[in-house]
Formats: structure tokens, C-alpha cells, sequence
């Protein structure tokens, strides 16, 4: 800053050549990443703003998914990145929210918990003969753990059952809200088993007797991805099909907290995104003669959203450390989810007001930013019960158990 207040010519040159943050990175935060990293980053959020952005509001206004972009999104070999590095995994993780939400989380319950969830958890046979197809999205994955009656609770009251019966498991129960669930090939089923009590995983594929998949309609957010409530009645399964890392509920605890820390990263994209359209509306749009951008309110609420996406993004890069040097736990992703979500709320709705009333319509993309960040503040953990994970932390007393 001293160079130009001391040099005139380089302050009009300055002036001439734009802003020096429209994409948004405020504080270099991509410089922790190595040169080939860098290149994998780039060219992840490159694919996504052609290929993914563009397409997602009609979707979206259609509620309808693009399978055509699987083979597209197949070949740019995301899976497998978080187990690698978690940094470079979730600022692409950030880039393909920032991109679009539904498909993003489409990929998420696909590859971070169920696809996750056989590598992890499941058999040597599992992983040889699921995954080879799943990692290419030849097949889909779905992951079933809530219910009708039951989300936060889900741990304690589960209704789904599993009973052994010979070489077979027989399944019954019901579930809500399963991403992908009503196309997906493989949904990972968690019951409760009648013999002990404990909660356990399930492969069930699609075509099995007794297995019924519905997709749930007149949503007003993450509209492509196709949720479904499924209904499982005497779904008979081979034994092979338990994933033998599955002998309580506790074992779900690593899928579980990593998934909350892949929300938030979503949390944050969400907020990169408002940011993206309302600066280029706010630089676009004129009233009085002038761009509404050179008001002062808007660059008040412009600064809130950069200050907003920033410090949410440097949190998430410490998570990253965390869970590089494996010292993350659930108390910490549940305050990454929690503070990032909150965050991003505020985000959204800035971003939305700066469009005026072209923020309710979906022609201008904000309404579905807006829309679908409701989705963000209420999977993987409901925000009060993320704070209350934060809360039973720092004072060693639990206020919902």
C-alpha cells in the first residue's frame, strides 16, 4: 500500500486492472497448496464452473437429476483424494458446492459415506467386487441411517431391524430422507440387530424382494439430488452382505464425524458462491446511473460475505490439519459444522438482499444459493445439536442425553 500512495501512476494502473480478489481468496489460502496440487485444484473447479454450474438451475427448477454428466464426472478421478490430502480434498470439495449444492451432494453421500464406508468398514470381498464399479460411477451408492420418527435420536431409538436367519439377513423398517436413494444401485442399510441390540450395515441392492424406494417431491432445497423414503419388508440379503466393521453404532463414528467436516466444506463453497454472484450482479446492476456496487451499503454487505467465506475457510484448513495429523474429533467437526453453517446463513442472505427482488428468482441463480443452504444447515446434524455437541465439550455436562 505504501508503493502506491507513493507512486500515482502505479495507483491509476492499479485502478485500471480491477479488483485483485474476484475469485474470492482473500488471504492467498491457496498457497498452502503445492504446485501439482494447485493444478489438481484448479482443474477440479475449472470442470465444475463448465460443466456442472451452467447446467444447474434447470435441474434444479426441473427437480430432476443429470445422469449424463456421470461418465464426465467419472473421468476426473476425484474419489479417493480425502485419504490423500485432506486439504486439496476439501477445498475441491468447496469448489464443487461453490459450483452447485445438490450435485456436490450427490457426490458426497455417494463417495464420503457410502463408497467410504466399504473401504473402511466392509470385507475384502466387498471392496474387490463393489467398489471397482462405485469409484467409477458405474454404480450409485446410498447411505440409510435416518428415519421417519427419528434423526438426532437415530443412535438410541432405531426402528429398522435385522434378524439372521441362516446364510440371509431379513430386514424391515423404514427410512427417510436417503440421498440418491430412489436410483441408487447399492443403499447402505443401518438396522438394528434383534440378536444384540447393536447397530450394524447393510448392502441391500435395489432390485431385492421387499425393498421400496420412493422419491420425496415439492422440495425447496438441493432439489436434483432425488432423496427418497425407503421401505425395506422382509428384504432378504445374503450374510456376506454385513459389513463386517459394522458390530455397533460406535463404529460409525469416523463416517460420522468426517462427513460433518465434508458439510462444512460445503458450508463454506455455498458462501463462495453467493459471493461469485452477488459482486458480479452488484458490479452489473445500475441505479441512480451508477453500479450498486459503488454504495456503500452494498460494498458493507459485499465485505460481510468475503469476511464471512474467509474466516469459515480458515477454520476448515485447521480441521484439515487436524484430521491430517488425526487428533480431529466429533466435538471439533461438530463446531466446524456448526460455526460454518451459521455463517454461511448470514452469507446467503446478504447475498440475496444485494439482488433485490431478482434474488427470489432462480434466472439469477442466488434463489437456489439461498434455497439450497437450507439443506447445508440441517444434514449431518442438525445445527442445535452440533452446538450442544460443542457445549457438552467445554463444560463436561450433556444437555440432550
Amino acid at each position: 500500500m505504501t508503493l502506491l500512495k507513493e507512486d500515482p501512476q502505479a495507483l491509476e494502473e492499479a485502478h485500471a486492472a480491477g479488483p485483485p480478489y474476484p475469485e474470492a481468496d482473500f488471504l492467498f489460502l491457496t498457497d498452502l497448496l503445492t504446485e501439482h496440487e494447485l493444478n489438481q485444484y484448479q482443474a477440479a473447479r475449472a470442470f465444475f464452473q463448465r460443466e456442472v454450474r451452467p447446467i444447474a438451475v434447470d435441474y434444479w427448477n426441473r427437480a430432476e437429476f443429470p445422469f449424463e454428466l456421470l461418465p464426465k464426472l467419472a473421468a476426473q478421478q476425484l474419489s479417493g483424494l480425502s485419504t490423500s490430502n485432506h486439504l486439496l480434498s476439501g477445498l475441491i470439495q468447496m469448489e464443487f458446492t461453490r459450483a452447485d449444492t445438490s450435485i456436490s451432494t450427490f457426490f458426497g453421500v455417494h463417495h464420503e459415506l457410502f463408497a467410504t464406508a466399504i473401504h473402511e468398514l466392509g470385507s475384502d470381498w466387498q471392496r474387490r467386487t463393489l467398489l471397482p464399479n462405485v469409484l467409477a460411477l458405474r454404480k450409485i451408492g446410498a447411505f440409510a441411517l435416518t428415519e421417519p420418527a427419528h434423526g438426532s435420536d437415530i443412535s438410541r431409538e432405531m426402528e429398522t431391524t435385522a434378524e439372521r436367519d441362516g446364510d440371509a439377513w431379513v430386514l424391515n423398517g423404514t427410512k427417510r430422507w436417503i440421498g440418491n436413494g430412489s436410483f441408487a444401485d447399492y443403499v447402505l442399510v443401518w438396522a438394528k440387530d434383534k440378536a444384540d441390540g447393536e447397530i450394524k450395515g447393510f448392502v441391500v441392492e435395489k432390485e431385492r424382494a421387499g425393498f421400496h424406494a420412493e422419491t420425496i417431491i415439492n422440495k425447496t432445497s438441493a432439489r436434483i439430488v432425488q432423496n427418497a423414503n425407503i421401505t425395506l419388508t422382509d428384504v432378504r440379503i445374503p450374510f456376506a452382505n454385513w459389513l463386517p466393521g459394522t458390530k455397533s453404532f460406535r463404529d460409525t463414528n469416523t463416517l460420522l464425524r468426517n462427513s460433518r467436516i465434508w458439510v462444512s466444506w460445503q458450508a463454506v463453497g455455498q458462501q463462495f458462491a453467493t459471493f461469485d454472484v452477488a459482486r458480479s450482479y452488484a458490479l452489473e446492476r445500475h441505479q441512480f446511473g451508477k453500479p450498486i456496487a459503488s454504495y456503500q451499503l452494498i460494498q458493507s454487505q459485499l465485505a460481510q460475505i468475503m469476511a464471512n467465506a474467509t474466516m469459515s475457510l480458515s477454520l476448515m484448513i485447521q480441521m484439515s490439519r487436524l484430521q491430517e495429523s488425526g487428533r480431529l474429533t466429533m466435538d471439533q467437526a461438530a463446531l466446524a459444522k456448526a460455526s460454518c453453517t451459521e455463517r454461511m446463513r448470514e452469507s446467503v442472505a446478504l447475498g440475496r438482499s444485494i439482488l433485490g427482488g431478482n434474488g427470489i428468482s432462480t434466472d439469477f441463480e442466488m434463489a437456489k444459493i439461498f434455497a439450497d443452504a437450507e439443506a447445508i444447515y440441517s444434514y449431518e446434524g442438525s445445527h442445535e445439536i452440533n452446538t450442544l455437541i460443542v457445549g457438552r465439550a467445554i463444560t463436561g455436562i450433556s444437555a440432550f442425553i
